[in-house]
């Protein structure tokens, strides 16, 4: 193997290694984050692309893509219970239920949508 074979393919390489390892630290469990919309209720005022009292899920997900502090956002927003508008009333947006790492993984998968 020449040498501009050999530093193409350990570029490939160092490639497709940073690109598996961004995905993992993206990874989310869908059968875990869909529980914990089960069991918080979201899905009466949420569903994955259709817009009900909440937004879409893939509405949120094109509202934060590219912030660096996207999860962080929906994370607070998932624990805190703010006021939002329904139907020009407000109320508090109710907390999703689970462990930090359960609501975490919750927001990864809205922001995966």
């Amino acid at each position: 193997m020449n040498q501009v074979t050999l530093s193409t393919l350990l570029r490939s390489l160092l490639a497709v290694g940073l690109t598996c390892g961004a995905l993992a630290a993206q990874a989310q469990d869908v059968a875990a984050a869909e529980a914990t919309i089960k069991d918080s209720k979201c899905s009466k005022c949420h569903s994955v692309d259709k817009e009900k009292t909440g937004p879409a899920y893939k509405k949120v997900a094109e509202k934060y893509k590219g912030k660096a502090d996207a999860e962080a956002k929906l994370y607070t927003h998932l624990t805190t219970g703010p006021k939002i508008k329904v139907d020009g009333e407000e109320e508090t947006h109710v907390k999703a239920k689970g462990d930090d790492a359960a609501i975490k993984n919750l927001a990864k998968y809205i922001l995966t949508r």
